[in-house]
């Protein structure tokens, strides 16, 4: 019975169906203004026009559009010159370092460097000498908390 409602509903409305009313000037009566389109200022602009003429005129000679946006390109330049521009200042600095600054740079290099071995020799050590002296330093600690 829905089906019979909804079929009645349509010879009802002889137009329901078609959403889309039809506009009055196509009777062609002449004392109607005729609407005109309207026109995009986005497309109706001298820049977007050469902008896309370009484009075009790239299309056909086969050159793509470059890879990467302007904006990219440009803080891409700046990153590059900032590192540039701090490995001099590195550069400069090593040069003004005095003899006594130098020798206390490859001293504590050295330190390092035998901090790093003690470390891999304890890496390589067995489990009960490494036991032994966290033993020996909680001792230690223990007495110079006594003793204090």
């Amino acid at each position: 019975l829905p089906a019979s409602m909804y079929t009645e509903i349509q010879q009802e409305q002889p137009d329901g169906g078609n959403i889309l009313t039809h506009p009055d000037y196509i009777d062609g009566n002449p004392d109607l203004i005729k609407p005109k389109k309207l026109l995009n200022p986005v497309k109706a602009s001298k820049s977007h026009q050469e902008l896309h003429r370009e484009l075009l005129m790239n299309h056909k000679r086969g050159l793509g559009v470059e890879s990467k946006p302007e904006l990219q390109r440009v803080l891409e330049h700046r990153r590059r010159d900032l590192l540039i521009k701090q490995k001099k200042e590195e550069e400069e600095a090593k040069k003004l370092q005095s003899p006594f600054e130098k020798e206390l740079l490859k001293r504590h290099q050295r330190l390092d460097q035998l901090e790093k071995e003690q470390e891999k020799q304890e890496d390589h050590a067995p489990e009960f000498i490494k036991v032994k002296e966290n033993l020996r330093r909680t001792s230690t600690v223990i007495g110079d908390e006594k003793a204090a």
